[in-house]
């Protein structure tokens, strides 16, 4: 059989890894700057841009979609040409994901600091940078199906699989989450309202983690780890299991991260029940990593490059693990918006997802500048240095975690909490704080080593550009054990359709119900819709990022509704909720939760603190926010934002829009003139009054009453 010259495209893959250690470096850094924030407020630097609320976003997505998504794709579009034996699709479209993906990235890191987000976790890039995000993973998806179509090997490897189910099921989770009313350019309502807009957020959050930081990262453990050990896959059995048992089983989790919420309780057990059975699939991956180094174990000791993979793929091992207990619901009770969470969600992201990264790095640049790693001493370095660093940042995180929840949960012999003051809670954990920002130090010094060792390799070699091989034309192949899933492997449009509908099963079944059941968020009748000022300060308090330290959900636990509402003695209903675009229930609690916040202190004291918050709150860790008493709302916005809401099911009478300013001038007034009783001056159109306004507003509703929810 006569062989045929081909040219695999390393240009596409240079860049994304480029960009890739350049954003990685970005992130950390603000990363370890709201790490010192946390202990350190003074390095919030009383500038709105770089506050903790705003840049805490910045750091997230910059890690996630800049950090590990360009990693992601260097290593897809290098392993894809190699396994199809094929060069990309498309050069033309390669390279407009590429720019189309940076632009993306430096859209975000515009957009976050200066406020503009939806408020939702992972997902808080506005409308029009949603739409771009989908236009590129288009791009992306026609290239990778393209390349797999025109492929010369028949059969589809197991690392192929994984990336075809990552492009549908990410494809899905952005569209659904993303469904919003916009309201100007920079601005919009999500489509969805409190419990159902929660459901679909963490549906959205814990599938982004499941198939943007992990199943891609699978079929790159698949492809690569072989690869540097010279050594095949345990088991192809095992990774059929796994990948098909991986896929069907994630979807259905995102509810564990909303235990002990409003949401229904049919929902809350199929997210346990599914989370824990996941252990299975994930073992069952990282099993058939490890082993797949069987015989290769003594090169471990020597290759930085294994080094970082069995660390990866054992973190992986240990995340997997973790995640399914925290969804035990006596477990969540005591972990759930404590630094627990943290420190899982960093073992994961810096283990996994940064030391298999690393791994590859290692591996990809000798290979594709035609050289050999300038110094092995040196990433063993990096490695000790990341391995250090993790721990560090972890283990004080875990620690920090239990004390919260404890702390939190304490009663005296009188059947009093304890630490009734909230801000006690905080500050004991303080020295845990800055336990983290050395271990994160620790982990980026490691990167730099990495990014000299790097540069100094490819300084020594020649990039190849168009890297040749002589491969056969494709030929059918007949697999002479019969095996079904070998019928699969050949047929990839088949197999990307299988791979959707696997993953849409349990997403139909969780979020349809949902919204179709008018039972399952039942309505109460005192709960109105917020009022013109109200609007502009829940949207003030959506772009400062409130939410990244403050919870609005009281669970049904003594405890919180004793520390959150004592006099009513309610936890937080589904029907509180309903005119909740977005909802914001948090996931972390620096600070205590809001819910019923409204009444608690005057209108003067939610002045002060927020402009001297450690004069109202001694210790207080939250920073200050001059500009909220210089800066005034926009009112000519107020008429869009009424309609917005209109359209998405908030009951505001047709022309309230044209009245809205009215009232909103009169609620606004009001707060002034008692302000000024107290001595305090300030403008009626100034952000801290609507602030103010949103804040004495939130549990109003529902206090003083018997709470019952009309189904």
């Amino acid at each position: 059989m006569e062989l045929e010259k081909i040219h695999y495209d390393n240009k596409i893959v240079k860049a994304f890894l480029i960009a890739s250690v350049i954003f990685g470096i970005v992130g950390m850094t603000v990363g370890l700057l709201v790490a010192i924030q946390l202990f350190y407020p003074a390095f919030n630097f009383d500038f709105q841009y770089t506050t903790f609320g705003r840049i805490r976003p910045l750091h997230t997505n910059a890690v996630i979609f800049a950090f590990v998504g360009n990693a992601m794709f260097a290593g897809v579009y290098y392993s894809l040409q190699r396994l199809l034996k094929a060069r990309l699709f498309s050069d033309a479209l390669s390279w407009a994901h590429f720019w189309g993906w940076q632009l993306i990235i430096l859209a975000a890191a515009i957009t976050l600091p200066l406020g503009i987000s939806s408020g939702k976790e992972y997902a808080e890039l506005e409308w029009p940078i949603d739409i771009a995000i989908a236009l590129v993973w288009v791009m992306f998806g026609i290239n990778m199906i393209g390349t797999i179509i025109k492929r010369r090997e028949d059969h589809m490897y197991v690392a192929v699989w994984f990336y075809i189910a990552t492009f549908v099921t990410v494809a899905v989770l952005h569209i659904v989450n993303s469904f919003e009313m916009p309201v100007t350019f920079f601005k919009s309502y999500s489509w969805y309202a409190g419990v159902q807009d929660a459901l679909v957020q963490w549906w959205y959050g814990h599938n982004a983690v499941a198939f943007f930081l992990t199943t891609p990262y699978l079929g790159i453990m698949y492809y690569f780890m072989p690869k540097a050990a010279n050594r095949p896959v345990y088991s192809y059995r095992l990774s059929i299991i796994h990948f098909w048992s991986l896929i069907f089983i994630y979807i259905w989790a995102g509810p564990h991260h909303l235990l002990y919420s409003t949401l229904p309780d049919w929902a809350q057990s199929l997210g346990v029940v599914f989370s824990v059975m996941l252990i299975a699939p994930s073992w069952g991956g990282m099993l058939n990593g490890l082993l797949t180094l069987r015989g290769a174990w003594d090169r471990v000791r020597e290759d930085p490059v294994l080094k970082f993979m069995v660390v990866a793929v054992t973190a992986y091992g240990m995340a997997t693990l973790e995640g399914p207990l925290l969804s035990l619901k006596n477990v969540n009770a005591i972990a759930h918006f404590t630094d627990w969470i943290i420190a899982h969600v960093h073992i994961g992201g810096l283990g996994w997802n940064g030391f298999l990264i690393f791994g590859m790095a290692y591996w990809l640049v000798p290979r594709m500048w035609n050289t050999k790693l300038y110094s092995v001493q040196m990433a063993n370095t990096h490695f000790w240095l990341g391995t250090l660093g993790i721990i560090i940042y972890a283990l004080p995180m875990y620690v920090s975690g239990v004390v919260q929840s404890l702390m939190w949960k304490e009663f005296n012999p009188d059947g009093f909490l304890t630490y009734q003051n909230f801000l006690e809670t905080t500050t004991k954990i303080l020295p845990m704080y800055m336990m983290r920002a050395v271990g994160g130090s620790l982990y980026l010094v490691g990167v730099f080593f990495m990014v000299y060792n790097l540069m100094k390799t490819a300084a020594s070699g020649k990039f190849v550009a168009d890297e040749e091989a002589m491969v056969s034309p494709r030929v059918k192949v007949a697999h002479s054990d019969g095996y079904w899933h070998h019928v699969l492997e050949n047929k990839p449009v088949l197999f990307t359709v299988l791979a959707l509908v696997a993953i849409l099963i349990g997403g139909v079944i969780e979020l349809v119900p949902t919204f179709l059941i008018k039972s399952n968020v039942p309505t109460i009748a005192s709960v109105k819709p917020y009022t013109p000022l109200e609007i502009h300060g829940r949207d003030i308090y959506i772009r400062e990022g409130c939410v990244n330290c403050h919870s609005q959900l009281i669970r049904p636990f003594r405890s919180e509704v004793q520390r959150y509402d004592p006099k009513n003695g309610e936890y937080s209903k589904s029907g509180e909720y309903v005119y909740d675009h977005p909802f914001l229930w948090g996931s972390k609690r620096t600070g205590p939760d809001l819910h019923r916040i409204g009444g608690k202190y005057a209108d003067s004291w939610h002045y002060r603190h927020m402009l001297t918050p450690q004069e109202v709150s001694t210790g207080s860790i939250m920073p200050a926010y001059p500009w909220l008493y210089e800066q005034i709302i926009d009112k000519s916005l107020t008429a869009g934002k009424i309609k917005a809401l209109r359209t998405v099911g908030v009951p505001y009478a047709d022309g309230y829009e044209d009245v809205a300013n009215e009232e909103l001038d009169a609620q606004a007034k009001k707060i002034v003139e008692g302000l000024k009783m107290e001595g305090y001056e300030s403008q009626p159109e100034a952000e801290i009054v609507a602030l103010i306004a949103y804040l004495q507003r939130l549990g109003v509703d529902i206090k003083g009453e018997k709470v019952a929810e009309n189904q």
